[in-house]
């Protein structure tokens, strides 16, 4: 081969893979798994089904944060911070939440005391209805997540109250319905499931 001919084809090839790579950070082939949640009294739950994205993206760490924020950004869900989670029941009551996990991995009681324990890890996005419980129970020590909010909503933060469970489902009521799924945009998601909730 040429050397002019090597060098055009070399810099071709360099030339697409961030392309490639930022191809590849996307599951195009996810389909979230659905969970519903009831009332307890206390904890509030949804109509709409807590969505989970297994293994949705393959960046990890700053880079893996960096896209999710940019990704979440370009659906309309910002706000966003980089944190675990509290290690208590809780839920918002006006905002939905989306969480996506770029390191470690995390044993999550989801729904509220009489809801579903499961294991999320890097790479996983969890799509929270508003009112739907949420509670981390062990992590390891690199855990950490992305949350953002449709429209960028400010969230508040409720607690295992019986007393504001009225107040609560009222405030639910009045969420928004996102335009656009965090992940996957205004063609998909939760645009089409949570419709047919």
């Amino acid at each position: 081969m040429k050397r002019s001919t090597f060098v055009k084809t070399s810099a071709l090839a360099f030339l697409s893979v961030p392309f490639i790579k930022l191809n590849a950070m996307l599951n195009l082939g996810t389909t979230p798994s659905e969970f519903y949640f009831k009332d307890d009294g206390i904890i509030p739950n949804s109509p709409y089904p807590l969505l989970v994205y297994k293994n949705a993206f393959s960046e990890r760490g700053n880079n893996g944060a960096d896209w999710l924020e940019k990704k979440f950004k370009a659906n309309n869900w910002y706000n966003s911070w980089r944190w675990g989670i509290y290690p208590f029941h809780h839920y918002h009551s006006n905002t939905h939440e989306v969480l996506g996990c770029f390191q470690g991995y995390a044993e999550v009681h989801m729904g509220g005391p009489n809801g579903k324990i499961m294991k999320i890890e890097a790479g996983d996005i969890l799509v929270i209805p508003a009112g739907v419980g949420h509670k981390c129970i062990s992590h390891s020590n690199d855990f950490t997540v992305v949350g953002a909010y449709p429209n960028g909503m400010d969230w508040d933060l409720i607690k295992e109250e019986k007393s504001k469970h009225e107040q609560s489902l009222q405030n639910i009521k009045n969420v928004p319905f996102p335009n656009a799924d965090p992940l996957i945009g205004k063609d998909n998601g939760l645009i089409k499931i949570w419709k047919n909730s």
